[in-house]
């Protein structure tokens, strides 16, 4: 699944990185606890999650997430974006809640961590 795949499925508006939408995305992980997302998730990852702050985009870049997609609406500050830029990062804003929207990318193929 590439990440202009996911954008479609959850009907997302990307913020930034667009460029980077035909990257390739293997797992993906749902999560406001970054503790959450440093333990389970593997690399070339989608990150969903309500949390618009910088920690969001410094945990996607330590453990090689692709993209970032802010649920329930919600929409970082302009840092946030710049930093997600510099870091090459996707970030996309669905107005879905986190549980539906991570039940259309598992129904469309796309699985989880470390328990596929």
């Amino acid at each position: 699944m590439t990440v202009n795949d996911i954008k479609n499925l959850l009907n997302a508006n990307i913020l930034c990185g667009e460029n980077f939408a035909d990257r390739e995305v293997h797992t993906a992980c749902g999560s406001d606890m970054m503790s959450d997302v440093l333990a389970f998730v593997k690399d070339q990852s989608v990150l969903l999650t309500g949390l618009c702050n910088p920690q969001s985009v410094r945990t996607a870049e330590m453990m090689d997430i692709v993209c970032i997609v802010f649920v329930r609406g919600k929409m970082p500050d302009e840092s946030v974006i710049e930093l997600a830029e510099e870091r090459e990062i996707v970030l996309m804003s669905t107005p879905m809640r986190m549980f539906p929207a991570c039940g259309i990318l598992y129904e469309n193929g796309l699985r989880g961590g470390v328990d596929n």
